[in-house]
């Protein structure tokens, strides 16, 4: 599992994203609420990345956030709520149906 880098885009000037390969055994980020998970699926064929989910309502598991990602396409999700999705590390964990062709950014605006 790789500790992905999250990078400032609070910069007027736009920032390009630097893009890692996903790993196929997952990844982890840190996560504010306001990180934003940009995918890219070099892959001929769909892919779901998932965002896994550790809070519990009423003692009852919450489902785990996905991502589709249509095959040559791209998606990003932000929005991941830290009291759900973050481990006590403040980290999301995150897994992808596929790894081939798949790289991923993470980005924080201020």
């Amino acid at each position: 599992m790789a500790t992905l880098t999250v990078e400032d885009a609070s910069d007027v000037d736009g920032v390009t994203p630097t893009f890692t390969s996903a790993a196929g055994g997952g990844d982890q980020a840190l996560n504010d609420g306001k990180t934003m998970f940009y995918v890219k699926n070099g892959n001929v064929s769909p892919i779901t990345v998932t965002f896994a989910t550790t809070g519990k309502v009423q003692g009852l598991d919450i489902a785990d956030t996905t991502l589709a990602v249509a095959a040559s396409s791209e998606a990003a999700i932000s929005g991941l709520d830290p009291g759900i999705h973050n481990d006590s590390n403040g980290m999301v964990q995150i897994t992808y149906s596929e790894v081939t062709s798949v790289t991923i950014a993470v980005l924080r605006a201020a």
